[in-house]
């Protein structure tokens, strides 16, 4: 049995934040029904074609949900929706605040007529402040909390090469979903959950933040190098490989000196301490990178490995698949997607007390005969909201 079978979750939800909170909701046996509109769906299914006829981002945020299409702008479209909350458990939304309110599907309505409900909200910026009407996706937002100000190297700035908002909204919600049920089974009484991009992501750039008010300074920008740790990045060896060091303490500082028969730089004052490694990091790279140049990468990792030196070896994303550690624990599985299979990885947490199966990505619509059977609805009535295009 996995923890959250017999939960119910009803999602009106695009793109990537609610969809990915709720398909760590489904990885942990949630029933997942996403509302999605006639004719196109959730637009991210058009992203691209990578994954049989669906997108990447689409194939990843939703593994084993149900799709029933809905047209939210009839009156009897609202009423599917409505009675499929009433049998709901969760609902998650990420319409902006004023069209659920017009529909009458955002958490304050659905609350009142639910208590027992977890109504899950995911906005921009939230209601109060300049920005409440402002429309925001991953990259403004990274912008806005200084991420993209943080990223890059030298004078050039660079948006992080994943959705980082998106993930840290999806991951902040499922956690605090799964909170409101543990408290709900306590007291019986549900709750209602609001959560920004902006404050999501905000919260992950909370250590930068705290290190420029601190010093009066912004992190400076380093590329791949850590900007407040050093040696701390990518260095580049004989072989044309790249291998990312991670030294952050004195001792790996001493015993990568010894390795690399540079016990001089031990305790020459410009490299003394984690600080003045920082404060003269070219210095210390110019001082490092021969011994770099002269090894391979594969040497050069076998050696920081028996000197307990932490790095790792710079791969693109395509080797993912074939990276010999997720290769070796069987982490991969084929999992059915629109007009064809795919790898995924399994969830990363594991349990020994339930298990993961691969479930499939689905079709616009592919559940909505079944699902509205769930709900009692006749075969008459289905067919007659079929020919009004309220459900498809």
């Amino acid at each position: 049995m996995k923890p959250l079978d017999g939960i119910v979750v009803v999602s009106l939800e695009q793109a990537v934040a609610v969809p990915y909170a709720t398909r760590l909701l489904a990885d942990l046996g949630a029933r997942v029904i996403k509302i999605e509109r006639p004719v196109t769906g959730d637009f991210a299914r058009d992203y691209d074609t990578s994954c049989g006829t669906v997108s990447s981002y689409f194939a990843w945020t939703n593994v084993g949900k149900e799709s029933v299409v809905v047209d939210l702008k009839q009156a009897d479209g609202i009423a599917v929706v409505r009675d499929l909350i009433a049998r709901a458990d969760v609902v998650m939304c990420n319409l902006s605040p004023a069209a659920a309110r017009r529909l009458g599907l955002d958490a304050d309505s659905v609350r009142a007529a639910h208590p027992q409900l977890v109504a899950a909200e995911l906005s921009s910026y939230g209601e109060g402040g300049p920005y409440s009407d402002r429309k925001a996706f991953d990259a403004l937002i990274q912008s806005e909390t200084g991420l993209v100000a943080t990223t890059g190297s030298g004078p050039w700035k660079a948006r992080a090469g994943i959705s980082v908002a998106d993930i840290a909204a999806g991951v902040q919600l499922h956690a605090a979903v799964l909170a409101a049920l543990v408290r709900r089974g306590r007291t019986g009484e549900g709750a209602t959950l609001r959560l920004t991009l902006m404050e999501a992501l905000a919260e992950w750039m909370h250590q930068p933040a705290l290190y420029a008010h601190g010093t009066g300074g912004n992190p400076g920008r380093h590329g791949a190098h850590h900007p407040t740790i050093a040696p701390y990045g990518p260095f580049l060896c004989g072989d044309e490989e790249t291998v990312h060091l991670a030294v952050q303490n004195d001792g790996q500082w001493r015993r990568l000196c010894d390795l690399a028969e540079l016990t001089r730089l031990a305790d020459d004052p410009r490299f003394a301490t984690v600080a003045a490694r920082v404060a003269n990091r070219d210095e210390l790279h110019a001082e490092l990178q021969p011994f770099f140049s002269a090894t391979t990468a594969d040497e050069l990792l076998a050696g920081l490995d028996r000197a307990d030196v932490p790095a790792a070896r710079t791969r693109e994303v395509g080797e993912l698949m074939t990276h010999p550690q997720l290769v070796a624990r069987e982490r991969w599985a084929e999992v059915p997607v629109p007009g064809g299979a795919v790898p995924m990885l399994r969830p990363p947490v594991d349990a020994d007390t339930w298990d993961w199966t691969a479930a499939e990505v689905p079709e616009l619509g592919a559940h909505t005969e079944k699902v509205l059977a769930w709900l009692d609805y006749g075969t008459d009535r289905i067919a007659e909201l079929r020919g009004r295009g309220a459900v498809g």
